[in-house]
């Protein structure tokens, strides 16, 4: 078979390992950069460096001589690849043609290198002047009869600098109109937790791993999403530490892992086995769970056990009462019915539970793109309060978010729905009254332009169509703009699905030095512990007409606002200027920002309760009740089957580093089915069988035979064709389930790669496992019962699922509450 061909091949090694540094060589090879890239990749994450562009985890506080992973390697070598995007590349090639590239051979282009404007009448992006760039914004936005025809987008990428100046020239223009890339991952975080502890932020930072006794793991694909990660869940599990993962489909990385700096394992080909208890829950299934571990606490306290933190409970919440009768009034056979989780590995979860002292609660967005996300993220924080695990090491909530200071944006600004205080603060600086009305998140934004109300939209970063769910509503919105404006390091889709008027301006990279006349500068990252440090570029800019984001963003200003009070000029060449004006304006949390980074480690924002502080109405924590246990609207049709779609490991956000995804065993395809194998068999499927899926409006949709290629499907918003193989984990229980299905109590597995009440770890701890035979329940040593294998127990539903269609993470809906597009798919960013 070709390489080039889609085949699938079960992934039987560890995640990491030599794995990841094969990958990590590949893509220094692949962009030409085996030298230059190597030398970015020692300065990444260090001091005196810059931060990684890719995931927002924090960096450990000792240091190692590298500080990077595989995903890591990879958005940094893409960024100093040698390859560039010049005016001869786009005078080669029309829009219309490269509409027909694939979303990774535009990527593979290389970096752009000059500002260009589209030509209406050649169908080219022409050369464009700075000066021209900018006087055509200036225009288009004076122009409009009202600044909320306007629609400002950020990206994650965006340092703190750039994000808090975009946020006071919107503001200063006159809108609050402010879709991000967070209403798409975190916004249950950054709208459901402030009415439970009072801030939409984390609360744990990376020591707490060194001082947790139980980690639970709900819906976060750990190894691909944040894989630096591993390396705490390594030493935890060798520190003994339980560690629960909760998850529709199994990860690799949480079933077993090697770390690449390890050199006595990466000598010996050992690994460290990780999740200590896997919870195979169905899709949908996370409240239904929540509740069962809650009701086994208030069950044992009605029993004389004192298994709630009494005293913390009294001292600092509030609603404790109203969430024991809620909990306490579910039925057991519902909970197991909906979670799909048996009742004794929950009691089981629940006894981690009670037994540590101090408890994590990492989550992903398994947790939040849930219809009623808010809310569940809410139930999250109910059971930590249960045991008062908060204000004390090892414990605490821990939102992983997904992009590099995706939450420091917010915390500078970057927010549509703005606090009255905070407004308050922006006049008292800047001298003029901002906005007071609330704006547009995405969907509302993507409404505006199909309405025909928005007339332009800026992008600071990001690839805003392939980001919103919907690709047909997005692409027919962004056709209706008079201008748009992508401001990006390389092509992509966004650049070629545009507005009347269109600019593309090229921007440094977080690689890259910025250089200006008052001196080298620098730009601070949030991560997502809330840590906040400097990141120095150390590679020159690959293009002498690049400019960095904040002379992007001052220039516009200046060319829209020229009776502004605010000193634009300025702030282009000190940015310790723009960080003393981040300080007048969050003065609790910024106060002398611009001495405080000078220590090469950062500093921590502060998160009340992390001192048992609850800065909301009550000054309290709140338990806060989620009638019944459906998260999402339940399934009328019995025949219908609920998609949840998950990121392929080569793949970060909207950008595809290759067709392939190790550790699912899929090779050169992105259309792949997971489906449960008895779902398959009652429809009369086979494996490696070629599909079409219909949502629920009936809409079809068909595809090229490669998933990436899918400038070919234009208007997929839900489910293209699709391949369908063998899940690469077998165990019980489906993840694609059907309405009837997720009625019925689950069968319980008995073997031992199901059952972790009879090992410690099955296919983890060898010596402990039970033999694959479904009558023998001796203990057993027994072969290693790994990703693979199939498991003998007869009373076990063989294959989880799962969904991977680019980036795409939605579900199929029911009709009611907020939806976009024919599709009817419900965006479940929106805060209930």
């Amino acid at each position: 078979m070709s390489d080039k061909q889609p085949h699938y091949k079960t992934y039987r090694h560890p995640a990491g390992g030599w794995g990841a540094a094969a990958a990590t060589a590949k893509v220094l090879m692949e962009q030409s950069v085996i030298t230059k890239g190597s030398r970015a990749l020692l300065a990444m994450n260090q001091p005196g460096g810059f931060k990684c562009p890719s995931c927002a985890y924090p960096d450990p506080e000792c240091k190692k001589t590298t500080e990077f992973c595989e995903n890591g390697a990879k958005a940094t070598a893409h960024e100093a690849t040698k390859f560039r995007v010049t005016r001869e590349f786009f005078a080669q090639h029309t829009v219309s043609e490269l509409m027909e590239q694939s979303d990774y051979t535009l990527e593979m282009h290389g970096r752009l290198t000059e500002p260009m404007r589209y030509d209406t009448t050649t169908d080219h992006y022409v050369p464009c002047s700075r000066d021209d760039a900018f006087a055509l914004i200036g225009e288009h936005l004076r122009v409009l009869d009202s600044p909320h025809r306007a629609e400002f987008y950020t990206s994650g990428r965006t340092p703190n600098e750039a994000a808090f100046l975009y946020s006071i020239f919107v503001r200063e223009f006159g809108t609050n109109n402010f879709p991000d890339c967070s209403n798409m991952c975190h916004e249950p975080t950054s709208r459901g937790l402030p009415s439970s502890i009072g801030v939409g932020k984390g609360t744990v930072v990376i020591e707490d791993f060194e001082h947790a006794e139980a980690i639970f793991i709900i819906g976060q694909n750990t190894g691909t999403n944040s894989p630096r990660m591993m390396t705490n869940l390594v030493e935890a599990r060798k520190r003994g530490v339980p560690i629960v993962a909760v998850n529709p489909m199994p990860e690799r990385a949480l079933i077993r892992f090697t770390e690449p700096r390890d050199v006595v394992q990466m000598a010996t080909f050992g690994s460290t086995p990780i999740a200590s208890e896997f919870v195979h829950i169905r899709i949908g299934g996370d409240l239904a769970l929540l509740k069962g571990i809650m009701k086994v606490l208030f069950e044992r306290e009605a029993q004389g056990e004192a298994v709630i933190d009494h005293d913390f409970i009294a001292e600092h919440t509030t609603g404790v009462d109203a969430l024991r009768d809620d909990v306490m009034g579910r039925d057991w056979a519902e909970i197991v019915a909906v979670s799909g989780i048996d009742e004794d590995q929950i009691r089981r979860c629940a006894e981690i539970y009670i037994r540590s002292k101090a408890t994590m609660i990492c989550y992903g967005m398994g947790v939040t793109q849930h219809q009623q996300g808010s809310k569940l993220v809410q139930q999250v924080a109910n059971l930590l309060l249960l045991r008062g695990n908060f204000g004390k090491p090892g414990a605490g909530i821990a939102p992983i978010r997904g992009h590099s200071n995706v939450q420091g944006d917010r915390t500078v600004g970057i927010d549509e729905k703005p606090s009255q205080a905070y407004l308050d603060r922006v006049r008292d600086v800047f001298g003029f009254e901002p906005p007071r009305e609330h704006g547009h998140h995405t969907v509302e934004s993507v409404e505006a332009m199909k309405s025909g109300t928005a007339k332009v939209f800026i992008g600071s970063g990001g690839n805003f169509v392939r980001a919103v769910p919907d690709t047909e509503q997005a692409y027919a919105a962004m056709r209706k703009l008079e201008l748009t404006v992508g401001i990006a390091t390389k092509l992509n889709r966004g650049h070629l699905v545009h507005g009347r008027d269109a600019l593309i301006l090229p921007v440094v990279a977080r690689s890259e030095r910025i250089h200006t006349e008052a001196g080298e500068q620098f730009v601070t990252i949030e991560d997502a512990m809330s840590n906040v440090t400097a990141s120095r570029g150390v590679l020159e800019p690959a293009g002498a007409d690049l400019l960095p984001e904040v002379e992007i963003v001052c220039r516009m200003a200046m060319a829209t606002l020229p009776q502004s009070r605010v000193d634009w000029a300025r702030y282009i060449h000190d940015y310790d200027a723009i960080r003393d004006k981040i300080a007048e304006v969050y003065p609790q949390i910024y106060e002398g920002f611009s001495e405080r980074i000078k220590n090469p480690k950062g500093f921590h924002l502060d998160i009340p309760p992390r001192r048992r502080s609850w800065p909301n109405a009550q000054w309290q924590g709140q338990f806060l009740v989620f009638a019944g246990l459906h998260v999402d609207a339940e399934v009328a049709d019995t025949a219908m089957l609920r998609l949840a779609t998950v990121r392929s490991h080569d793949q970060f956000n909207t950008t595809i580093y290759s067709h392939s995804d190790r550790y699912q065993g899929v090779y050169n395809d992105r259309m792949v089915l997971f489906m449960n194998e008895d779902d398959r068999k009652a429809r009369g499927l086979e494996a490696g069988q070629r599909i079409t899926l219909r949502n629920h409006h009936h809409r079809w949709h068909r595809a090229a035979r490669r998933g990436p290629d899918d400038h070919r499907l234009p208007h997929v918003s839900a489910v293209p064709l699709l391949a369908i193989i063998p899940s690469s984990i077998h165990c019980c229980r489906s993840t694609i389930t059907t309405a009837s299905a997720a009625r019925q109590p689950p069968n319980p597995c008995r073997s031992a790669l199901c059952n972790p009440a009879r090992r410690h770890n099955a296919g983890l701890l060898p010596n402990r496992v039970r033999s694959a035979s479904a009558g023998n329940r001796a203990r057993s040593p027994g072969p290693e019962l790994g990703p693979g294998s199939r498991c003998a127990d007869r009373a076990c539903t063989p294959g989880r699922s799962a969904d991977r269609h680019r980036n795409r993470r939605h579900w199929l809906r029911g009709d009611d509450g907020d939806t976009i597009g024919p599709g009817r798919l419900r965006h479940r960013f929106c805060p209930e």
